[in-house]
């Protein structure tokens, strides 16, 4: 997995310069889906960045779509934009951005208002099977979402139509804009309520690669496949990890020095 654990580091990194250049927000947010994504674009999923419409392609959907600049990092390691292209996010005129953009390349669908990236993606899911087509639709949503009925209502129609080549990824880093998940709106029992609702439900570390990769390319023979990764906010960088006020805060210069700082050890 040291490909894998590579990119997630470089996605972290690209994570951070970008919002410390735009003085924007999010990063907390964007740090904890880090290994996912490295999973994901380093061992699961089919694509081509040469050719980013391929009909075989898999799909994925950022349905917390202000984690963009994970994605967008991600995107330019895989070589669907370049690294210097990030360096214009948030940018007026840019495509990259504040909230993620199917206008960049590698990007299915624009999100932003929480809740509609898992109905998208079940709707993509439904058309492979009535296609008879063999790619698979992978979304990742916050757990601040799961407060949103309209994953619910997408989790019993996925259910329903046994929507087996469907992955939802929930990234439960238990933190959510202003305050803890539990004091919003408490989700548990999480397992037991997606359990109900007809899902194949995987409950692991969200920064162990050797348990998402078990997790990511597991399929069940007739249910939709929903993945509970218990993440860090800001993840990687200590003075960021578990804290709210990383939700919309930006680092400043010297605390972009010591988060970089932070990286660089980590991985020696």
């Amino acid at each position: 997995m040291i490909k894998t654990q590579a990119l997630a580091r470089e996605i972290r990194i690209s994570a951070l310069k970008m919002v410390h250049r735009a003085k924007a927000s999010h990063i907390g947010s964007a740090l904890s889906i880090a290994d996912i994504l490295a999973v994901l674009y380093g061992e699961v999923m089919n694509f081509n960045p040469t050719d980013q419409y391929l009909g075989s392609r898999d799909r994925f959907i950022l349905s917390k779509g202000h984690a963009c600049v994970a994605v967008y990092a991600t995107l330019a390691a895989m070589g669907f934009i370049s690294r210097d292209e990030l360096a214009t996010y948030g940018d007026d005129f840019s495509w990259l951005m504040n909230h993620i953009s199917h206008k960049v390349n590698g990007v299915e669908f624009s999100t932003g208002s929480l809740g509609h990236g898992l109905s998208f993606g079940v709707g993509k899911a439904l058309s492979a099977k009535i296609h008879n087509e063999k790619w698979r639709t992978f979304v990742v949503m916050s757990d601040g979402e799961m407060d949103e009925g309209s994953n619910w209502e997408a989790l019993m129609f996925a259910a329903h139509n046994k929507l087996n080549n469907l992955t939802a990824i929930i990234d439960y880093n238990k933190l959510q804009s202003l305050d803890s998940v539990s004091h919003t709106l408490g989700l548990e029992p999480l397992v037991d309520k997606l359990t109900a609702f007809g899902c194949s439900v995987h409950e692991i570390d969200g920064h162990d690669h050797h348990l998402l990769l078990e997790g990511l390319t597991s399929v069940s023979v007739e249910k939709p496949t929903i993945i509970v990764a218990h993440t860090t906010k800001g993840k990687g960088v200590s003075f960021m990890e578990n804290r709210v006020e990383w939700h919309y805060k930006n680092p400043d210069d010297e605390q972009l020095a010591l988060a970089l700082s932070e990286l660089e050890v980590s991985h020696a």
